[in-house]
């Protein structure tokens, strides 16, 4: 829509408010509303200010104002809002150059896009990734000085299938690693997924399926149609915004944290992906599994900076609980048509050039998706401007490799300080274009580092007190 189309649609709509949701750098939707009143076709030209400092990551204290610049082509009515309610997603712009801000992740996704066309390789990038999560009864949580603890309540658990329960305990419980796929009554979340489904074709999102996945306790995946870059990652943003609403309104709560229960499952985000030109598939050819050399070499450098992808699509220390042999996780640096515990997989669920897709699968659902995807697309396209060649596939099962073979086989990093420390070595490819600027990738390691990494090391837990405390 144009600005003077968003207004008339929020006319038609009865919209009494307007709400404004711009993504942080770590990857959360923020947002504040203002009367419509306020809303003309000037602001899509002038913006709105706000105070970039509380933002985390962000502008320091001294240098807070910024402006959100509203995206006509996002407008919706948002779905969760008492009063009638158009949202859009923004762009973020210094008041003063009234230039992008470089920490902006919608704008690094847009320079990765730009990147793609000014290299001649293609003129599209499509993304489709998997995320799954988790729907719990509730979570508690706390951390202090003298204390520790998380507890997960879920009525679906295997763990409660001894507990008593009103009016009484039916005993159908998804057992460990068996969630994938049971019908009801093992399956309790049908219901609340497809809510979840239609609530997003409200937003423009077109779903494919939605299942429970492997782990107990109501672990879930929706699948979305793949879009543009840029536009999945605006989708993914409403996907999370979605989701926790809807499991909010049922009296349960939602988390993309990709290990949240030990001894079982964690959730990822398989991402597929896929470059076109002229409105013609690359990835489509004659070799491997039925890729293109350009596929076969977008794949080579997705693996050559897989670990220090693994610093953006894998950006937790708990995303390292995940990244382990035994729960179907990515953790070989390998590529492969069936085989799951490859990182990189080509399906070959259809026949069409159209579908041939190369699918990165140690991504996870906590990525901030803008990032996350412009770091492959970037690292894909190393690939294929220098020629790079993959390797051998391995069609093999890789955890059960003799172990003369797999210690032939590289493997992801196995923490976070693992991945950053690779980021900082190897970062020139997401600097071409200037798609990823030093100023982004040291405001990101800093954080990491400050918020995340030293907090963790420094906190004992409970398995330390069941290990160590009567030494």
């Amino acid at each position: 829509m144009t600005p003077k189309e968003v207004l008339k649609f929020a006319k038609e709509n009865g919209a009494r408010a307007c709400d404004v949701k711009f993504c942080d750098m770590l990857g959360k939707w923020q947002h504040f509303t203002t009367g419509m009143s306020e809303i003309s076709e000037e602001t899509f030209e002038e913006g709105l200010g706000f105070d970039g400092s509380s933002i985390r990551g962000w502008q320091g204290i001294q240098e807070s104002d910024m402006l959100v610049m509203p995206d006509p082509k996002t407008a919706v009515m948002d779905p969760f809002c008492a009063e009638p309610t158009l949202t859009m997603i923004c762009d973020i712009l210094d008041p003063v150059t009234r230039k992008p801000y470089s920490r902006d992740p919608r704008y690094v996704a847009k320079k990765a896009i730009q990147y793609l066309k000014k290299s001649g390789i293609g003129d599209a990038a499509y993304f489709g990734p998997e995320p799954e999560f988790f729907i719990f009864d509730g979570v508690r949580y706390a951390s202090g000085v003298q204390h520790s603890f998380y507890y997960i309540d879920s009525r679906e658990g295997w763990w409660t299938s001894g507990s008593e329960e009103a009016p009484s305990n039916l005993g159908h419980k998804p057992r460990y690693k068996e969630g994938y796929f049971p019908v009801s009554p093992n399956d309790t979340q049908q219901d609340i997924r497809t809510e979840m489904l239609l609530t997003m074709e409200k937003v423009g999102i077109i779903v494919e399926k939605q299942h429970h996945e492997v782990a107990t306790a109501g672990q879930a995946e929706i699948d979305m149609r793949f879009m543009d870059l840029v536009e999945m990652g605006d989708k993914l943003m409403w996907f999370k915004y979605i989701v926790k609403n809807v499991a909010a309104k049922a009296g349960k709560t939602v988390t993309f944290m990709p290990k949240p229960l030990y001894g079982d499952n964690g959730s990822g985000m398989h991402t597929h992906q896929s470059i076109w030109k002229g409105g013609k598939p690359l990835f489509a050819g004659e070799g491997y599994a039925g890729l293109s050399e350009l596929g076969l070499s977008y794949i080579a450098g997705i693996m050559k900076h897989a670990y220090a992808l693994c610093a953006i699509v894998a950006p937790t220390v708990n995303s390292y609980r995940r990244l382990v042999p035994g729960y179907e996780a990515p953790v070989n640096i390998a590529y492969s048509a069936r085989n799951r515990s490859a990182c990189c997989r080509i399906p070959l669920y259809s026949p069409s050039p159209k579908a041939k897709r190369v699918e990165v699968r140690f991504p996870d659902p906590a990525c901030n998706p803008y990032l996350a995807f412009a770091a492959m697309l970037m690292a894909g396209l190393d690939g294929v401007e220098k020629k790079l060649k993959p390797g051998e596939p391995l069609d093999k099962n890789l955890y059960h490799l003799p172990p003369q073979e797999a210690k032939k086989v590289k493997q992801l990093p196995g923490s976070l300080p693992e991945a950053l420390a690779a980021l900082d070595a190897d970062h020139d490819f997401l600097k071409k274009g200037d798609v990823f600027t030093d100023d982004l990738i040291e405001a990101w390691t800093s954080w990491k580092v400050e918020n995340e990494i030293d907090p963790i090391r420094l906190k004992p837990t409970a398995m330390e007190f069941e290990l160590y405390y009567d030494v």
